[in-house]
């Protein structure tokens, strides 16, 4: 067994250069990470509060903390909404602000229960999936939250809004990458433990049961937790015929990225996925182009109903005269998507139909805009890509509840029938669908990115 003797030393060695490295390094940028996690959250949370959205926390600053604790995930009622993500996002800043500025960054405080901790902090608002179909509910409250300032007149704060979540979906990427580098290591470092001070009390000529190990453990280690997984990882490679292979692989694992010798990498692009998600958007242009013509006809039918004939004469008088006609309001029910329920809305139709054909030139020009898209920052790109899907996901829920005011109001005296757009707004909904897939995908390649680049390899074969 000499030969498992010269591989504890050589793990040892590995063990003690790996730790330093993540001490020196990959700690260091961990804290940053969560700093800059921090920041971009405390910004976001001002805004919430200075637009009136969330409530203050008056028992904020009489918190104390000995360790981090994730604010409730349980469901809510609409009528408790406001209350309880004012009081859930107050808890989470609190945590935020104790991780960044009083937990410990160390390899030996970073235990599994510690890296969970900060693990489920970070996840607790899917920042890189933020979605009013996300699984968690306090992931949709606070998409709802960012919708209404980004669908909104202020841009100032708009540009806030898509700055403070891409920095918070790409921190989270980052923080997860290190928290796995560690991870992975605590693994070694056990198993190292366990050869250390249990498997080396073991006769050499046979293979241990995990029956035997565990009783030895709780004898040579006692009160440590006992990790039935990295057991059978033991055994497997210090006892089975594949056994020098993985002890060959654990080894080159735990190998320090020597960054002297690192040749400069070529820098990897992910502009065409985003650019493909644009250019896709642009076939919503003639879908609106037909949804507008069948609203103009709806609208047209629904007036004939309800104005007289000294009504009609005075419009047609206001066209000959180019006097400016009315707004048309129209109050539209649809079912919010958070809580479940009728919920109403007053659009002005007018407003509406010349934001569509902007919205429909805009999304035309796309095409024809290739060479300029390939010349702007990938940031930007993936800024723009997301706020038009965000704008049509809002647009298309808008143009279904309208559809189906105009089938109520025009069927209920007329012999008329209004021109629906279903199979308009099915188009529209697959286009944004695809569109935002883009999105999706460039954000996992660019993660995937950081990940190798934080563990030393080149993604680029």
């Amino acid at each position: 067994m000499g030969e498992l003797t010269d591989y504890r030393k050589s793990l040892a060695e590995a063990i003690d250069a790996r730790k330093m490295w993540l001490e020196k390094s990959e700690l260091v940028q961990l804290k940053e990470a969560c700093r800059s996690f921090q920041s971009a959250f405390s910004s976001l949370y001002a805004l919430y509060l200075k637009k009136g959205l969330i409530n203050e926390d008056p028992y904020k600053h009489e918190v104390e903390l000995g360790e981090i604790e994730i604010p409730s995930t349980e469901s809510f009622s609409a009528a408790e909404k406001t209350e309880e993500i004012s009081i859930r996002l107050s808890q989470y800043d609190t945590q935020l602000d104790y991780l960044v500025n009083f937990y410990q960054f160390s390899v030996d405080f970073l235990g599994s229960d510690q890296i969970q901790r900060i693990l489920s902090l970070i996840k607790y608002i899917d920042w890189r999936h933020l979605s009013m179909d996300a699984a968690s509910i306090n992931t949709r409250a606070v998409t709802e939250l960012t919708n209404q300032i980004r669908m909104g007149s202020d841009s100032f704060s708009s540009t806030i809004i898509i700055n403070t979540t891409i920095s918070l979906s790409k921190s989270t990427g980052s923080i997860i990458g290190y928290l796995k580098v560690i991870s992975d290591f605590n693994r070694e470092a056990y198993k190292l433990a366990l050869r250390d001070g249990v498997t080396a009390a073991l006769p050499e000529d046979e293979t241990p049961s995990i029956a035997k190990i565990k009783k030895q453990f709780a004898a040579s280690m006692p009160g440590k937790p006992f990790y039935t997984e990295l057991v059978e990882e033991l055994i497997q490679e210090d006892y089975s015929i594949d056994g020098p292979d993985l002890r060959k692989a654990v080894l080159k694992a735990l190998q320090v990225p020597d960054s002297k010798s690192k040749a400069a990498k070529p820098v990897v692009s992910f502009k065409s996925i985003l650019i493909d998600g644009i250019l896709g958007m642009s076939s919503i242009a003639p879908t609106l182009n037909a949804i507008g013509v069948k609203f103009d006809e709806n609208e047209e039918m629904l007036k004939n109903r309800t104005v007289g004939l000294w009504g009609k004469i005075k419009r047609l008088l206001e066209m000959l005269i180019h006097k400016e006609q009315e707004s048309t309001v129209y109050e539209l029910e649809y079912t919010d998507s958070i809580r479940g329920v009728p919920d109403k809305e007053k659009v002005n139709f007018t407003d509406l139909r010349s934001d569509m054909d902007k919205k429909a030139k805009t999304l035309a020009s796309l095409s024809a805009r290739g060479p300029k898209l390939q010349t702007m920052p990938e940031e930007q790109l993936a800024s723009f890509l997301e706020t038009s899907v965000r704008e049509m996901q809002s647009l298309h829920k808008t143009l279904s509840a309208l559809d189906e005011y105009f089938k109520a109001e025009i069927s209920r005296d007329t012999k008329n029938k209004a021109r629906g757009i279903k199979p308009e707004l099915a188009t529209m909904k697959n286009t944004f669908i695809r569109a935002n897939q883009k999105r999706h995908e460039y954000s996992a390649q660019k993660e995937e990115e950081e990940q190798f680049k934080r563990l030393g390899i080149s993604p680029v074969s």
